[in-house]
C-alpha cells in the first residue's frame, strides 16, 4: 500500500478566528463543509480539497475535543517536531501583497541552483508555512 499524497494537516488553536482569517485572507483558502464534530473548528479548502482542518480549543468546555481526539491542549506553540508545512504557489507578487497587507512578517529566499523562490510566514499558532514559486 504506497502512500500517494498528503491529504490534509490539522491545527489546534485557542484563537479559531485569527487562524481562520490567516488561512482565508493571507493564504487564499476557502471555508467549506465540515462534519458536525463535538468541538469548534473549520475546514479550509483549496481547489475543492479540504487541506487544513482547524480545531478550536474551547477553554471553558473541552470535553468534546478530549473525547474525540484526546487531551493535547494548546500550550505548545508552533508545530512541535514538525518544522514547516509547504505549498506550491503562483503569483509571488500577489501573495507578498496579501501577507504585507495583513501586517505579517515573512522571509523570502531563492533556493541555490534552482529556479525556486520561497516565502516563509507563520500562522497565528506559530506554524511556519513555506510557499514555493517555480520559475
Amino acid at each position: 500500500m504506497p502512500i500517494n499524497t498528503l491529504d490534509h494537516y490539522s491545527i489546534r488553536t485557542a484563537d479559531l478566528t485569527a487562524t481562520r482569517n490567516f488561512y482565508v485572507d493571507v493564504m487564499g483558502f476557502e471555508v467549506g463543509p465540515r462534519p458536525d464534530f463535538p468541538f469548534p473548528g473549520v475546514w479550509l479548502y483549496q481547489g475543492g480539497i479540504a487541506v487544513v482542518h482547524v480545531i478550536g480549543i474551547d477553554p471553558t468546555d473541552s470535553a468534546g475535543l478530549q473525547d474525540y481526539l484526546g487531551d493535547r491542549g494548546a500550550t505548545q506553540e508552533g508545530g512541535g517536531m514538525i518544522d514547516h508545512v509547504a505549498f506550491a504557489a503562483t503569483d509571488i507578487d500577489a501573495v507578498r501583497a496579501r501577507i504585507t497587507g495583513a501586517g505579517l512578517e515573512f522571509r523570502e529566499r531563492q533556493v541555490p541552483a534552482m529556479q525556486l523562490r520561497q516565502i516563509f510566514v507563520s500562522d497565528p499558532s506559530g506554524i511556519t508555512i513555506e510557499l514555493n514559486f517555480a520559475g
